[in-house]
């Protein structure tokens, strides 16, 4: 079976996401809990700043793993789980 090149290109794309402590540390977080906004992420943090973590969440969006929902003033993600069953099936293991 050959890979689509646009496979190959997500699939690097979200390993490198993942290649950062903080945004793994927010998969797994999202992986246990859906639609949390960036403050309740920040809280479960600690250690990362709000500002900081809005980069994390945009380069986890890009890639595919996260989808948002805006409600009011407020974004709410959630983990992406068919791009996650597709190209990181490991992190939906408990």
């Amino acid at each position: 079976m050959q890979s689509n090149p646009i496979d190959i290109e997500q699939a690097v794309k979200i390993h490198k996401a993942l290649g950062e402590q903080t945004r793994y540390k927010i998969i797994q977080i999202l992986s246990g809990e859906s639609n949390l906004c960036p403050a309740d992420l920040e809280n479960r943090l600690v250690t990362v700043a709000l500002s900081t973590l809005s980069h994390h969440l945009k380069q986890l969006s890009d890639c595919g793993l996260l989808t948002s929902q805006k409600k009011g003033t407020y974004i709410y993600y959630s983990l992406n789980t068919d791009t996650v069953q597709r190209f990181v099936p490991y992190l939906l293991e408990k």
